[in-house]
């Protein structure tokens, strides 16, 4: 069976970023000396499983889902992974891949905690094409849940909850990556 595609999420405009003080874009802002979004991308090449940047700006997050699956759609499935990830663990996306071989939802969880990246499987295809405005797949993942049991896959990363989204998640990020 091939592997789900890992869907970066980079489109967002950063609102909150900017309206905490920060300047231009939370994905090219700095973190220990290196982007944001670096971080989650190096994280993503070394799980190995195949990937697809969506950072063509759009209008909400469930248009850019939308537009990541449909430039993807053969894919066996979509790991969906918001930009603002960088302290996301390899290993991390490696399990959640690997759950969705038997499940069509992957929700991953850090000590109770939801987090990212939520799987699924290629039947979801459809639903996720639909979405768009400023909900993300959320509804897709209620919806499968009457029909499917949805796997909620407790891990022992952090950096599934831990985003960017403004300069004071920005100095957290980094405090905790300076520490490993």
């Amino acid at each position: 069976m091939s592997q789900p595609v890992v869907l970066v999420l980079a489109s967002g405009r950063g609102e909150r970023f900017i309206a905490s003080g920060g300047s231009g874009s939370k994905l090219h802002a700095l973190l220990a000396g290196k982007p944001v979004h670096q971080y989650t991308l190096d994280a993503v090449r070394a799980s190995g499983l195949p990937w697809h940047l969506e950072d063509q700006g759009h209008a909400g997050m469930g248009d850019t889902i939308a537009s990541g699956v449909r430039a993807t759609k053969d894919a066996a499935g979509w790991l969906i992974l918001p930009g603002d990830l960088p302290l996301i663990r390899p290993d991390t996306l490696r399990a959640v891949a690997a759950a969705l071989s038997e499940h069509t939802v992957v929700l991953p969880h850090y000590q109770g905690r939801r987090g990212h990246p939520v799987g699924f499987a290629a039947s979801c295809r459809d639903a996720l094409l639909l979405l768009k405005g400023p909900q993300g797949a959320a509804l897709v993942a209620r919806a499968q849940a009457v029909v499917n049991p949805v796997a909620q896959l407790e891990l022992d990363d952090p950096g599934i909850v831990i985003d960017v989204d403004t300069t004071r998640d920005l100095a957290d990020a980094e405090r905790l990556l300076t520490r490993v």
